[in-house]
Parts: C-alpha cells; structure tokens; sequence
C-alpha cells in the first residue's frame, strides 16, 4: 500500500466472510456517520460485499469537499442530513438494518455538554427513529477503566469510565439498552480501540514522534490495536449478532503492543532513533476481544506489517488526517 488509492481498495476489499454474512442479512443497510474518519472505508466496504443486490445508504452532513459525489459515483445513496436536526433525522428513509458510527470525542475537554449530546442523548434520538431495525453501534474501549498489564477488559468485566468523554460513551450504551429493553430494539454495542490505518492510529502517532526526534511518553506503556478493514468487518458482520438485550463485543487485535517496542521498530524503519521519556505505568487501557476473535477470526494484518506499512507511509510523506488518538492521555480529558 503506497497510494490513497491502493490502501482505500484494501480497506474496502471484503473478505468471504463478510459476504456470506450480509447474504443471509436482508434489507438495506444505512450507515450514520458515514463522513467520518472510517465512515467512507466502512460504505464502501459494504457495497462491495453486497455487489448492488441493496441500497447502502450513507448520511452525513458531508463537510470534506467531493466525498458525497465519490460515494455516490461509488453506487451509494447518499443522503446529505445532519442526524442531530429532529426534521432531518425524521425525514431519512426507512432502513431495516442501520450503522450508528457519529460520535464526539476530540475537542469536548471544556465543553462537556457537546459531548454528552453527541454521545448520549443523540442515540437515544436515532434509536426511538430506527426503533424497528438492527442497529450496530460504535462504543469504545473507553468505557472500562485502566487496568493491570496483561489480558484486558472482557465484555464482562465492570465498566469504569474515566473522565466525561468515556462517561458519554457509556451513557449511549445505556441509553441504547433501553430502547432495546423497552421497544425490542435489536442492539449490537461494538467497543473498539484503537483501530489503525496508515492516515491515523496509534502507530502513526507514534512514527510522527519518532521521525521529528519528540520525545514518546511511555506511561501509557501498552496499547491495543486492530487494522481498520478488520474492525469495518466486524461492525458490518455485528449486525447479525444484534439482539435484545444488546449483543457487547469487544473489537481490537489479539495482541498487547508495547510502545516502547513498535517505536523501536519504526524507529528503524524510518533511521531514526525514538527519544522515550517516562516509565511504563503498571496499568493501561486494555481489551480482551477474545469473544470477537472466536467469532470472525483475527485481523488479516499483524502488528509488525502494519508497523512495516506505516513506517513507510509516513516516510513517503503519504496522507495523513491529522486527528492524532491521545492514547497516551490517562486522565480521560480529550
């Protein structure tokens, strides 16, 4: 993958089982929040998995200059909404099966009520809309607390947000739950962290520190990951496992990175030595996504070729998206 072009492909190639998953799932499929960061790679993904045998739906309000006609061009219906007017959000078509990807992360620290709108009262909107359909919404790993180096949180263990931004997050999985508890809603809550590509991630965050010779905080001093094209899998697949009482799943890589180690590594990918400063804390925030991998199997790409991928992408001057993750943070305040 050396051009926009040939990682949006892989991005949206779909893998077999994705494609026997949205055969046996009828219906349409609308993707909220589809001008996001992943929103793009996610409808694109989904069309090329359905091959046009349905509509795939994507709204946003669309802010990046030629994406709507891109997606359009690509055989999307594209729907140009802002999700949070009530008459817009009224007014989409129906769709049996929906995409909940609109959240509110990065700018919120001083104005937590964005936040809190974005993340809570805003699904609960969309729930009571689509309240007959599957929804498969994105959560976040967030909504654990930092925990003692090793497995990780598993969908089972106690939440814990730290900080308005998780607190948020984990009010829309409780808001959710009621409209599924109260209406029959069928739910899928997808906690994802930190999913990676090569425009932005953790690894990226990371190359760019190591490449300008600013120092990288080992504090936080163990990260999950997962390739984006697995994690757009996953969400789309999820919508089978939606059910009542919420399904929870748990979306990163099998493996605990070490920071220290893949700043090493792209430290000689790139010929430069990474600066570090701290010490590895003896907690972080960390997901066990066993049950994920059980079911769809492990992502296509490992840690060290997306180390390789980044390393090169970075040093190439590739795109970036310039929304660096703020893993490092462990105070909860983005």
């Amino acid at each position: 993958m050396r051009t926009t072009a040939e990682l949006d492909e892989r991005l949206a190639r779909p893998g077999d089982g994705l494609v026997d998953d949205l055969g046996r799932l009828p219906g349409d499929i609308m993707i909220l929040g589809a001008g996001g960061k992943l929103g793009p790679s996610l409808v694109r993904l989904a069309l090329n998995a359905t091959r046009g045998d349905r509509r795939i739906i994507a709204v946003s309000r669309f802010g990046e200059p030629g994406l709507a006609d891109a997606l359009r061009e690509d055989g999307a219906t594209v729907v140009p909404a802002d999700v949070s007017d009530e008459r817009a959000l009224r007014d989409l078509p129906d769709a049996p099966n929906v995409v909940f990807l609109v959240g509110a992360k990065f700018g919120t620290q001083g104005r937590a009520h964005a936040a809190w709108f974005t993340n809570t009262y805003l699904p609960g909107r969309v729930a009571d809309r689509f309240r007959d359909s599957r929804i498969a919404a994105l959560s976040t790993g967030n909504v654990y607390p930092l925990v003692p180096v090793g497995g990780g949180s598993t969908e089972d263990s106690p939440t814990g947000p730290v900080g308005d931004y998780a607190m948020s997050c984990l009010g829309r999985e409780r808001v959710l739950t009621h409209f599924s508890e109260t209406y029959g809603t069928r739910v899928a809550l997808l906690r994802l962290n930190y999913a990676v590509e090569l425009r932005y991630g953790v690894l990226v965050d990371l190359a760019q520190k190591v490449l300008a010779g600013e120092p990288v905080d080992l504090t936080t001093g163990q990260v999950n990951v997962v390739w984006q094209g697995y994690a757009n899998e996953v969400t789309l697949r999820s919508l089978l496992l939606a059910g009542t009482p919420p399904y929870v799943l748990n979306v990163t890589g099998p493996e605990l990175i070490s920071v220290r180690q893949a700043a090493l590594a792209l430290g000689q990918a790139l010929g430069k030595e990474p600066v570090f400063t701290g010490e590895e804390a003896p907690t972080a925030l960390l997901s066990n996504a066993g049950r994920c991998h059980r079911l769809f199997g492990y992502p296509e790409l490992t840690p060290a070729e997306l180390i390789e991928h980044t390393a090169r992408w970075v040093a190439d001057g590739g795109p970036l998206l310039g929304k660096p993750t703020k893993f490092e943070r462990r105070d909860g305040r983005f």
